[in-house]
């Protein structure tokens, strides 16, 4: 790759076709703002090991890792990421600069047009243990099975029959075109923390970046992405771990809902509250809620915690 002009902000994204869709969403973004860009593509831990489970490959760092290390070897100024993918703490001297406007949030069931209408005993793909024990809860008569890949492997391993269904991201099926899939209700089934936001991440002494970066900056984005945040960072959570996390604006205020259950689903614990829509709120509101959880929790629940 060439190197980039002086004046252009140079962005890093994973090579994968979602996360270079999401790194032109962020140089359109920062065009529409007269700033410059080229992109950086960076292969992962993650994109390398894609068919065993996070857990054994080092969690959500697989991720993260390189480009983190772009950053700080200064080959990148900002790093793209879809943001529930990020660890809630930060490597020193890194950044979560902005966040873009969020896209649909929700899960979508692909293979049936809603859980009550999966076969008794179905098949269903997921290596994320946060539904894998949604699924458990409420269908206890279907049986995860382990999928990981990008969203075209995991609809393949759907169309030759190695499972019944699979559950995927509704805003990385948007952003890719792809119609598939019934999107389950935040009501009823609650998204990871953060889904649907994709956040560029800086170095913190960079001020020329972070004042760009400011520019496209989504407040709501930003409320939502901290209260979630900060109730994962409450829990000591990990990839292992089976939570649950939505913020969103209930007229002038913010409500924050979260659960979080055992790993095979038999337990779970539910909570909500409430805030004013200031970043300080937002990150004070999601501990308290995490603090609540985790004081709820049963012996079973916190062993997940600890693993």
């Amino acid at each position: 790759m060439m190197p980039a002009p002086a004046d252009r902000l140079r962005l890093g994204a994973r090579r994968s076709p979602l996360a270079q869709i999401q790194a032109r969403l962020v140089a359109e973004a920062l065009a529409r703002q007269g700033v410059a860009t080229s992109v950086m593509s960076v292969v992962t831990q993650g994109d390398r090991a894609w068919d065993r489970p996070l857990a054994e490959i080092g969690g959500k760092s697989v991720w993260t890792k390189e480009l983190d290390e772009a950053l700080r070897d200064r080959r990148i100024d900002a790093a793209v990421h879809s943001l529930k993918d990020v660890e809630t703490r930060l490597p020193e001297g890194i950044v979560l600069a902005a966040f873009l406007p969020r896209a649909d949030p929700r899960d979508r069931l692909v293979g049936a047009p809603a859980l009550e209408a999966l076969p008794q005993g179905a098949r269903v793909g997921t290596s994320s243990p946060r539904r894998a024990a949604q699924l458990k809860h409420r269908r206890p008569d279907c049986r995860p099975v382990p999928l990981r890949g990008n969203v075209a492997t995991r609809l393949g391993r759907l169309a030759d029959g190695i499972m019944d269904a699979t559950f995927l991201a509704a805003a990385g099926l948007d952003r890719l075109g792809i119609a598939a899939g019934t999107p389950l209700p935040v009501d009823a089934w609650l998204p990871a923390a953060t889904q649907g936001i994709v956040a560029v991440a800086a170095r913190a002494d960079d001020r020329p970046t972070l004042e760009r970066l400011a520019a496209i900056d989504d407040t709501d984005a930003r409320l939502a992405a901290l209260a979630e945040r900060a109730v994962l960072e409450a829990l000591g959570g990990t990839c292992r771990t089976a939570v649950a996390v939505h913020a969103r604006p209930v007229g002038p205020d913010w409500r924050v809902d979260a659960e979080l259950l055992s790993p095979d689903g038999t337990e779970r614990v539910v909570a909500w509250g409430r805030f004013a829509a200031r970043p300080d709120a937002a990150w004070q509101a999601g501990a308290g809620l995490g603090a609540r959880l985790l004081a709820e929790a049963s012996e079973a629940i916190r062993r997940s915690l600890a693993a």
